[in-house]
């Protein structure tokens, strides 16, 4: 498993943060992402945002598949961390390091770039 183009949209005063990035998944078994580990945040759990017609809401989810062979994206208005309970006060233009854990027992290690709250990609 390959994890690349982590970011982090910073949103002003104690609103979540939302992770996103790119997984590519080079084996011939679909692989399931079941956990995102930060020390810089209290949580962060896999959500997905479903959208329902006119409106959108924000589900949790207990894992995304990543096809074999394939690559999923965690991009705004689909699948993201939602990242709770900044450890220490963030800012803009830092990298932290995350920790993602598949359901295989892999796990792959990635710095993730913190952008504005205006961002909508890496």
């Amino acid at each position: 498993m390959m994890v690349s183009g982590c970011w982090i949209r910073l949103l002003p005063g104690n609103l979540p943060s939302g992770g996103y990035f790119s997984m590519m998944n080079m084996g011939a078994q679909p692989v399931d992402l079941t956990g995102v580990r930060t020390d810089a945040y209290g949580t962060a759990m896999l959500h997905q945002t479903q959208s329902n017609g006119s409106t959108s809401n924000m589900v949790m989810v207990d894992k995304a598949t990543v096809p074999a062979h394939g690559t999923l994206a965690f991009a705004p208005g689909g699948y993201h961390v939602m990242l709770e309970q900044p450890k220490t006060p963030l800012k803009v233009g830092i990298s932290i390091p995350f920790t993602f854990v598949f359901g295989d027992g892999e796990q792959v290690n990635a710095m993730c770039e913190t952008k504005s709250a205006a961002a909508m990609s890496h």
